[in-house]
């Protein structure tokens, strides 16, 4: 029986459609949905190299701004959702994306993960790194979200490829 319900996001376009998605599966079992963000720490490298050659910004102050932000977009896109409150929670992590979602997966005794697969990193044009690399090690079910887009990209895609056979 699938009890929890990890979801990552990114706060990408996709996110909000991964959130509903999640929702309608997690609805009939009673499931609560644990969502989370992680902040990759390559982007605190990044704050912190832009620090060192003089500017104003510094990690904590880009952690609290982040967190702020993103809160408020996670406000708006749960506002529709019908799920009780009590089946929701939300947390940030800092790290490597892929090491923090499987340390919840095993920390959080969680039964499904459900994620996008979009990334904008040409190296991984049909599965995320992220995803990728989860894919691989997790130890529980995967389920990938595929918002109508990218289903219908994917669609044309294999009609175009089975015209040339």
């Amino acid at each position: 029986m699938v009890k929890k319900i990890l979801v990552p996001i990114a706060f990408s376009k996709y996110s909000r459609g991964i959130l509903d998605y999640a929702a309608e599966m997690a609805a009939p079992f009673g499931a609560e949905l644990l969502v989370v963000n992680v902040i990759n720490e390559r982007d605190l490298e990044a704050v912190n190299k832009i620090a060192s050659f003089g500017y104003k910004v510094d990690v904590e102050h880009y952690l609290k701004t982040m967190k702020n932000e993103k809160r408020e977009e996670l406000k708006k896109m749960t506002a529709e959702m019908t799920l009780p409150d009590d089946k929701v929670s939300f947390s940030f992590r800092v790290g490597d994306p892929t090491n923090e979602l499987l340390k919840l997966v095993i920390d959080k005794d969680v039964d499904m993960v459900i994620m996008g697969i979009k990334t904008h990193d040409i190296r991984h044009i049909f599965v995320g790194s992220v995803a990728e690399r989860m894919f691989q090690k997790c130890p529980v079910p995967i389920v990938s979200y595929r918002g109508d887009e990218l289903s219908e990209r994917l669609r044309r895609k294999i009609v175009k490829h089975r015209g040339k056979e």
